[in-house]
């Protein structure tokens, strides 16, 4: 994604100006609205504005999903209807934000960054943007629509506790959410490092470097979401938001327990593959050694040959050898002698 260019678009623009900054990865946006309480559910697959604007006005807990987010007006609209902050609205269409928190009062603000699923090469993260209110929770995504699909299927059977829980619970499901997402993206670099590994030792090439390369660029992604995102949930968890109850802060602490373990497995990953690439340049050198030993064992052989053959080819009227019948035959004699016996010093001193 070139978030470069959609930032030079705003150069210039006032403070709070709302222009999406990353690409259109859909064709409509998509809206989706959850009202629930602990006994009842409802549901909105395909929602319009006016009916999320109901759902605001109920006092049940309500969950709205925004994917998709080049239609600026729509996002306009929903930001609007729920008070929030032009320059809040600004941060969620510029999509290159580093993971933060802030706390606006009456909401608080989250900026998370996830792997879409299913996306095997993990060369781009999606900014996720939360808004947390007392009896609300704004989602708003680029195009990660599978990352919740499980939470919602949670809150639509009504397992677990968070039909009977706030917003404040709702809201770590998500962060523990995007974690645990984490640990699936590490468990398949861990199993790309132990096929490394054996491709290193056995067949190393060019394709090697390659792989080596994109895995390290995919754990620098995921140590700018989870280095940010372990310091947020640290001041998170210190319980200073009234919009964050005391029985829901001892699972953010948990969710900062897992980023740690997150770093801690990053920081292996990394130191592996740093050893790996030098392994790889490593051998690449040795096997360039190789080469030059037996071109240098080659050319050393041939340095009396030539020689031996350089003097008899000079044109010289009287040299005694050449009118005797057995000199060429001697002669050749004597260079083979000679080069099996160079051979044979070579590998007495293992140089072969």
């Amino acid at each position: 994604m070139n978030q470069g260019r959609g930032m030079r678009k705003k150069v210039g623009m006032p403070p709070g100006s709302l222009l999406y900054t990353g690409e259109p990865t859909m064709e409509t946006i998509v809206l989706r609205g959850i009202d629930y309480t602990p006994t009842e559910f409802y549901e909105i697959e395909q929602a319009t504005v006016d009916d999320l604007l109901k759902l605001k006005e109920t006092p049940a807990m309500s969950w709205i999903q925004v994917i998709g987010l080049h239609d600026v007006q729509v996002v306009e609209q929903i930001g609007t209807c729920f008070g929030i902050h032009p320059l809040v609205m600004e941060d969620i269409l510029e999509t290159h934000h580093r993971p933060k928190l802030e706390d606006y009062g009456d909401y608080l603000y989250i900026i998370l960054r996830a792997f879409p699923p299913g996306d095997e090469d993990y060369d781009n993260t999606e900014q996720i943007s939360l808004i947390i209110g007392k009896n609300y929770v704004l989602t708003f995504q680029e195009h990660g629509e599978g990352l919740f699909n499980a939470l919602r299927a949670r809150l639509r059977e009504g397992k677990g506790r968070l039909r009977s829980q706030g917003a404040d619970y709702l809201a770590y499901a998500m962060l523990d959410t995007v974690v645990d997402n984490y640990f699936n993206v590490m468990e398949s670099m861990g199993e790309g490092i132990e096929s490394l590994e054996e491709q290193l030792v056995l067949t190393a090439n060019r394709d090697t470097l390659q792989e080596i390369h994109r895995l390290k660029h995919a754990i620098l992604l995921l140590r700018k979401a989870v280095w940010p995102l372990r310091d947020m949930l640290g001041v998170l968890s210190r319980g200073e938001s009234e919009l964050v109850r005391e029985s829901t802060l001892i699972y953010i602490r948990d969710v900062y327990d897992h980023t740690i373990q997150v770093i801690d497995t990053l920081e292996t990953y990394r130191d592996i593959l740093s050893g790996m690439l030098d392994i790889y340049l490593s051998s690449l050198s040795n096997h360039m050694n190789q080469i030059m030993k037996v071109l240098t064992v080659i050319s050393t052989l041939f340095i009396p040959l030539t020689f031996i053959v350089g003097v008899y080819g000079m044109n010289f009227k009287y040299m005694p050898e050449l009118e005797k019948e057995w000199a060429y035959p001697a002669l050749w004699g004597v260079m083979i002698s000679l080069a099996l016996g160079m051979l044979a010093i070579f590998r007495r001193r293992k140089w072969l």
